[in-house]
């Protein structure tokens, strides 16, 4: 149908357009999609098995949605998405405040002008990108900014009086008619503006300062909710959650390769950025496990949650930690080391709640906490595990693993027990980091032993994790004192811990923490 030749209701009959409500016309574009195996929301990464079937499924059954879940959980996205499951183009009567359907005309604007002209009144096509809607729920909400209210000025300039439909200034939610309509945030709005969506979805009119236009207006209405605010700020009306059909539970990626592969997606690197700086897969997940060992924390409020933004914001910290340093010291190229993660600190502090006692802690502390704890964890990905070499309960008969185990840092760390220490400052330049981390014995060749195919940066890279790796475990010290991290032995001289042989009957694992 070629809508530039179809410019009056009397050419759209005769083209044979049939109108379908809004509900009706997505859930056939969506067939379609299902048919041809096309994904309706791209983009949305690690939904393909849960929230992604249900919302179609609640599309398909023709529903009003409200999604549910924590913050930066894509609830807004997904519902934005479906603009795409609307037809390019649709119908309305020209100059309708509400998109009047030129075959069903809903305002007294659009039938008055039918009267008028007949078949000749003209129409006007409007893009499926201008169908959609979006108003974020707030206390100061009113029922004229959803609904409408009485203009005085319109009244006054058409010389009409109140009691005329003709002077009504319609709120978003009719000018929303044939289109999707969202509401961020449902519970902060106030009982009395449900109660007027309510009366709007359940019998299809709105009452306006003593007007009660019967209206029946066609909306797909999506809602989205955090279930912290059925709480804290207010709650969904029963009546009215009881009309919202379907009801979808959001979550925050399951795995840390989703999460990757969204803040892949999503992180707002400059080209010049990509190409100066370099960010290995280790630094990657280890920003990634943060958002994760964020969740389970107990400094942190679960019931806030821990937004996708967190990791997103810290791998862009990262980068541009590694692109000041190379600035400073005039270097073409460069990788993000461990000691540039010091700089997404600011990303996580802005991310997380905190409960009473990690306020006491006190947010940078946290953060830093959460950092050593996304090391402890990844560290096992890539290197024995520090805590094998400590005392092991015996288990029956005494085995020989049980009676002596050697530890394999142990050339790493009598290094440090001899006295020696070593200093990376924060914006060093990269040869000299590589120089002083080689200055460490044994460091180079156990690297070399587990990552035989890495190249010089790779294994210096590799070389710095061992370091925040033993002080994560607490087989080394690590003290962040003026813009450098100084890497100590534990115990000083006292002990020479690689030294010893643990048997049954020697030192316990308290002992050493």
């Amino acid at each position: 149908m070629n809508i530039n030749n179809i410019n009056t209701i009397g050419e759209l009959k005769k083209s044979g357009y049939k109108s379908l409500s809004i509900k009706e016309e997505v859930r056939k574009n969506l067939i379609d999609k299902i048919k041809t195996k096309e994904n309706p929301f791209t983009g949305i990464l690690g939904y393909e098995d849960t929230v992604i079937p249900d919302t179609e499924r609640a599309l398909l059954s023709r529903h009003n949605i409200l999604f549910l879940g924590l913050r930066g959980q894509a609830k807004t996205r997904m519902a934005r998405q479906m603009v795409d499951l609307l037809d390019e183009y649709m119908p309305i009567i020209a100059g309708s405040e509400v998109n009047d359907d030129p075959l069903n005309p809903l305002s007294k604007y659009a039938k008055d002008l039918i009267v008028e002209h007949g078949d000749n009144t003209p129409i006007h096509w409007i893009h499926r990108s201008e169908r959609y809607g979006e108003k974020l729920a707030t206390p100061d909400v009113s029922v004229a900014d959803l609904i409408g209210d009485i203009d005085p000025i319109k009244a006054a300039n058409l010389r009409l009086s109140f009691a005329d439909e003709k002077v009504i200034h319609y709120g978003i939610i009719p000018r929303s008619n044939r289109c999707i309509f969202v509401i961020n945030e449902l519970p902060d709005l106030q009982a009395r503006i449900q109660v007027a969506l309510f009366n709007i979805l359940q019998e299809g009119d709105i009452q306006i300062r003593g007007f009660k236009l019967r209206m029946p207006l066609d909306i797909l209405f999506v809602f989205t909710a955090n279930p912290e605010d059925y709480t804290n700020r207010g709650s969904i009306g029963t009546p009215l959650k009881d009309r919202i059909e379907s009801q979808i539970l959001t979550h925050y990626p399951k795995t840390i390769e989703t999460s990757l592969a969204i803040t892949e997606q999503e992180a707002n690197i400059l080209p010049e950025q990509s190409l100066r700086v370099n960010v290995s897969d280790l630094i990657k997940r280890l920003i990634e496990q943060i958002a994760f060992e964020a969740r389970s924390n107990e400094y942190v409020d679960k019931k806030s949650g821990v937004s996708a933004r967190l990791t997103i914001a810290a791998f862009e910290n990262a980068v541009s930690s590694a692109e000041r340093r190379a600035i400073m010291h005039n270097e073409i190229q460069t990788q993000v080391w461990i000691n540039d993660l010091q700089g997404i600190i600011p990303s996580i502090t802005g991310k997380i709640e905190l409960v009473y006692e990690g306020e006491q802690e006190g947010p940078y502390q946290v953060a830093v906490n959460l950092l050593e704890k996304s090391i402890r964890t990844q560290f096992l990905q890539y290197f024995p595990n520090p805590e094998q070499s400590k005392k092991k309960k015996p288990t029956g008969k005494k085995s020989v693993d049980e009676k002596q185990i050697e530890s394999p840092y142990k050339q790493i760390t009598r290094w440090f027990d001899t006295g020696n220490h070593l200093d990376l400052l924060l914006d060093m330049k990269d040869a000299d980091k590589v120089a002083a981390l080689y200055k460490v014995d044994g460091l180079y060749g156990f690297v070399k032993k587990h990552f035989h195919t890495a190249n010089d940066m790779e294994n210096a890279l590799l070389m710095e994790f061992v370091l925040h790796g033993l002080a994560s475990y607490s087989i080394i010290s690590k003290k962040m004192i003026d813009g450098k991290i100084e890497f100590t032995d534990l115990m000083g001289s006292m002990i020479d811990f690689n030294n010893l042989s643990f048997s049954d009957d020697d030192l316990t694992e308290d002992d050493f923490n």
